[in-house]
């Protein structure tokens, strides 16, 4: 099994829709932060990627689709190792989308000097991006532009899609090619049901 949708939206961006929209198209077991809370062996095999050691069929073995983090930070390598995947930046207004990290995600500043193993992989492979200033909303928001526009510049346009998961179906379908679902497109993983997800990962780190 080969990749064939990879995901560059940072987390916070709709990647839980996406992933459960690409399930649903048939571009299923879709990746995702979830799939790291289910395995923990996982945790150290991203670690391993974010110190230039990464087994990416290892990690993917079982899945036709990838989105969100831990991913996204190496959609450039995953980009060039299935050469024909296609690629999805799901973005959203950068001010709506730090509001969102501040109250899930980045609740404080990330540091690798942890004996926690899931937050030392999250250090390493988000934390770097950011230089560990999760709270810092000038920089934060820099760091979350400059990726975004990095994707476009990576990403030949015949292969990206950039994508707000407010756009629906339609234009998701087109670029993968399948038909339009006559059912709602999903939308969850609001604030709410990101601390419900984290209350009963937690256990497991």
């Amino acid at each position: 099994m080969t990749l064939k949708v990879i995901g560059a939206g940072f987390g916070r961006t709709g990647t839980l829709s996406l992933k459960l929209a690409l399930e649903q198209l048939g571009f299923g077991p879709c990746y995702h932060m979830t799939e790291v809370f289910k395995n923990p062996a996982a945790i150290e095999w991203w670690s391993e990627a974010a110190d230039g050691r990464p087994d990416w069929e290892k990690i993917f073995e079982g899945y036709n689709a990838t989105v969100d983090w831990p991913n996204a930070t190496f959609y450039a390598e995953l980009a060039a190792h299935y050469p024909d995947a296609k690629v999805i930046l799901t973005e959203r207004d950068p001010e709506a989308w730090f509001a969102s990290t501040q109250a899930t995600i980045f609740p404080k500043d990330l540091s690798e000097d942890t004996e926690v193993p899931f937050e030392r992989m999250v250090a390493k492979v988000i934390g770097r991006l950011f230089d560990g200033r999760m709270r810092d909303h000038d920089h934060v928001i820099d760091v979350y532009k400059r990726h975004n526009a990095r994707v476009r510049e990576v990403i030949p346009a015949d292969r990206l899609l950039v994508y707000e998961v407010a756009q629906g179906w339609e234009p998701l379908c087109a670029f993968l090619g399948v038909p339009v679902p006559d059912t709602p497109m999903p939308k969850v993983n609001s604030r709410e049901e990101f601390h419900t997800h984290v209350a009963a990962a937690a256990p497991a780190f």
